[in-house]
């Protein structure tokens, strides 16, 4: 089932981006590290921001599973968010009944809470948030995506071919799906979490205009590991806790936090 959403005038075409050195790729045996980094030093995350309860969808990356995402989710649970991975096992594109089956979860969640769902995209799970919010903005209180190469062609990345192999389908078709071009902004608030020394997309492709409801940021780290990086939970918990509604650009809430530098104060925008 294809399904298209609203486009606002097709963008121009995206840039040809190549994908990040190979010497970056040889680096993503960084996320165990990282891993353990969260294990030692997951009591630093107990001041960040706690939620209102609302729901929070996690979506895997490609050849990746609700397994990828647990610790992200174990983490929100504890920040009081109900978090929800998307149960369809492991990410293999765009296959069969996905998109339906995407948009009835998204539907069952906000239906079982009786709120909107934020949605928490890895890679090309990303990409999937983004476009569920322009296909259903009245379901989506607000898309956070970690590594997601939207902003640049499909072949900025290293996982091209495997997406091909896996889901039978060329990347080339990809504007061609759910919420139409991915290149545009969904209409809600949207925060890109990128790393210049990620190893599997090219960072510029992963990054968003700021704009009134959009903003980019930058965190150190392995593409596979952003996950349970502790920058990027300490995003998070800082991002979802924004009152619904309203958006406003993130602010590294602590100096002794490694993370991007904070951009000027200014005032929450609200949300149409």
């Amino acid at each position: 089932m294809t399904m298209q959403g609203p486009v606002r005038g097709l963008p121009p075409p995206p840039p040809e981006i190549p994908p990040p050195p190979l010497r970056y790729l040889a680096m993503e045996v960084r996320s165990v590290v990282e891993l353990g980094e969260l294990g030692l030093r997951h009591r630093t995350l107990g001041d960040a921001p706690r939620g209102d309860g609302h729901p929070v969808l996690a979506i895997p990356g490609l050849m990746s599973s609700d397994l990828a995402t647990l610790p992200m989710r174990r983490f929100l649970a504890g920040r009081g968010y109900a978090a929800y991975g998307w149960g369809f096992g492991m990410n293999l594109g765009l296959r069969g009944t996905l998109e339906a089956d995407m948009a009835d979860l998204l539907g069952t969640i906000a239906g079982r809470h009786g709120r909107k769902v934020s949605l928490v995209g890895i890679s090309l799970g990303g990409i999937y948030a983004r476009q569920l919010a322009k296909v259903f903005p009245n379901r989506v209180r607000a898309v956070v995506t970690l590594g997601s190469p939207f902003a640049g062609g499909p072949r900025s990345t290293h996982g091209w071919r495997v997406y091909e192999w896996a889901c039978g389908q060329s990347v080339d078709s990809r504007d061609q799906h759910m919420g139409g071009p991915v290149r545009p902004p969904p209409p809600v608030p949207t925060t890109a979490v990128f790393s210049r020394t990620d190893g599997i997309c090219a960072w510029q492709s992963c990054i968003e205009e700021d704009g009134p409801l959009s903003e980019s940021i930058e965190v150190t780290g392995s593409h596979i590991g952003l996950p349970h990086n502790l920058q990027v939970l300490r995003i998070l918990a800082d991002r979802l806790a924004q009152p619904e509604g309203t958006f406003s650009p993130y602010r590294m809430s602590s100096p002794a936090t490694p993370g991007p530098a904070p951009p000027e104060p200014g005032q929450a925008t609200p949300v149409s």
